[in-house]
């Protein structure tokens, strides 16, 4: 079971600064993500920056989602001091 997700930032360059429960932070690109399906809707960055966490996971303000195993995974992760 991947760590939950207790904080997210979202950054103008739509990507996403990510802390998990486990201490581990990351950064997650969803840039290549935004011209497909439900993800277009989060395109503007208005719209992307209404990301919050959501069930241990990232959801933005229309509904949409992650998976926390895709959040996790896909995160380039930082090294804990």
């Amino acid at each position: 079971m991947p760590p939950a997700v207790t904080s997210v930032v979202a950054r103008d360059d739509f990507t996403l600064h990510v802390v998990f429960e486990n201490g581990e932070s990351g950064v997650l690109d969803m840039k290549p993500y935004l011209d497909f399906g439900v993800f277009r809707s989060i395109g503007t960055l208005a719209a992307f920056k209404s990301v919050r966490v959501a069930f241990d996971t990232v959801e933005w303000g229309n509904g949409i989602d992650l998976d926390p195993e895709f959040v996790h995974t896909a995160c380039v992760l930082h090294p804990k001091h």
